[in-house]
């Protein structure tokens, strides 16, 4: 069975019913790339060598859930190649990462009825793994969230996040299909 470290994901957070459905899943499409980190976390989910709640997954970037979002939903999006920062992050890459961020930010919209979004990246400072990662975090009027105050909290259960899951890939999945001038 997979697991993610403990500080990430409890082993019984992942049933092998939920293994079996793809709810949970390690990939292993970036395993020969050239950048990488042997010891880094979002590294060993590009390779597929640590599970993750995949949302969505390109040539270039994966986004999966946040362990403890800031509300359900939060996604973060990385890079599978290893850039510890922004300025890290070549130039040619950063339209595909960005329009990436774009897609996941109108699926966390859309398929959770949130009211707008929060985009966020930190560059070293309370960057808690050192590969960049773009929080995606849907956000409703009200909903209490100030400033750069983020408290965290876990999903209920495992039901909640598969649900929550569930909805954004086929969110992503029904915006891809759209026209390109509607994504």
């Amino acid at each position: 069975m997979f697991s993610l470290s403990r500080s990430l994901l409890n082993e019984s957070d992942i049933s092998n019913d939920s293994l079996e459905r793809g709810f949970v899943r390690a990939i292993g499409t970036s395993a020969d790339s050239k950048r990488r980190d042997d010891s880094c976390l979002f590294c060993k989910i590009a390779r597929g060598e640590t599970a993750a709640r995949i949302v969505f997954e390109d040539d270039v970037c994966i986004a999966f859930l946040d362990h403890r979002p800031v509300f359900p939903g939060h996604c973060l999006l990385i890079p599978k190649e290893h850039y510890e920062t922004l300025s890290d992050l070549p130039a040619a890459v950063v339209p595909a990462l960005f329009s990436n961020v774009q897609l996941v930010a109108r699926s966390v919209e859309e398929g959770l009825a949130a009211d707008g979004s929060f985009v966020a990246i930190n560059n070293r400072v309370s960057q808690s793994v050192p590969h960049l990662h773009v929080h995606v975090v849907p956000r409703r009027k009200k909903d209490g969230l100030k400033g750069f105050f983020w408290p965290r909290q876990k999903y209920e259960n495992e039901e909640a996040i598969l649900k929550v899951q569930e909805t954004l890939r086929s969110t992503i999945t029904r915006i891809k299909g759209a026209p390109l001038d509607q994504i």
